[in-house]
């Protein structure tokens, strides 16, 4: 018996480790699983989303307006933009929905004890929303990519398919160019069209 012990525990130890590695497979397989069977929202329930720049161009503030998926209980968002280094950098929430339009300011940097530290040269990302029901389940998701700039004449999306010609340029006024996904008030965007707003700091 002796003879046989090592086998005997080298089986178990192979077979332990054979358990872990479809355990790890198989809660990899889930997440992405999540993602791609989330049914797409029906164009009548696709809520208004914006990212509006404040005026140091230091925060975004999100707005998820009119939202109608039927079932939500929560939703999360996260913002993800690139630096001029090509580092990328997120910024992930999620609240619970109670009725009414979600608000959230959003740093473009990062605070520590009372201190802020803000990136510089932000020129767009991607925002991504999910909504879930009361058991935490995806039942859709929304994601739009979007352009920060300021000091140019001409605006553009992230996607190319839209520019807007300013006129002139506006120092000190950051401007974010994204789709919305549904058309929000005409008083909150300098211009809509096609799907796309323009919103300004000023």
């Amino acid at each position: 018996m002796k003879k046989f012990l090592p086998l005997i525990l080298l089986g178990v130890g192979i077979l332990v480790l054979l358990g872990v590695v479809f355990m790890l497979k198989g809660s990899k397989s889930g997440t992405v699983d999540e993602d791609e069977t989330a049914k797409e929202i029906p164009v009548d329930q696709r809520p208004i989303v914006m990212l509006v720049p404040s005026v140091d161009g230091h925060y975004l503030k999100l707005i998820i307006a009119q939202i109608k998926v039927k079932g939500t209980a929560s939703l999360d968002y996260e913002l993800l933009y690139t630096l001029p280094d090509g580092r990328t950098q997120g910024v992930p929430g999620t609240v619970k929905f109670t009725g009414g339009d979600v608000i959230k300011d959003l740093l473009l940097g990062s605070e520590s004890s009372g201190k802020f530290r803000y990136d510089e040269g932000v020129t767009g990302g991607t925002v991504n929303i999910r909504f879930r029901d009361s058991k935490g389940k995806l039942i859709g998701k929304l994601s739009t990519e979007f352009s920060m700039l300021t000091g140019v004449k001409t605006l553009q999306s992230k996607d190319g398919k839209f520019t807007y010609d300013l006129g002139k340029i506006n120092k000190g006024v950051f401007y974010v160019t994204m789709m919305t996904f549904a058309e929000p008030n005409p008083s909150s965007v300098i211009v809509y069209k096609d799907g796309y707003a323009v919103f300004a700091s000023k």
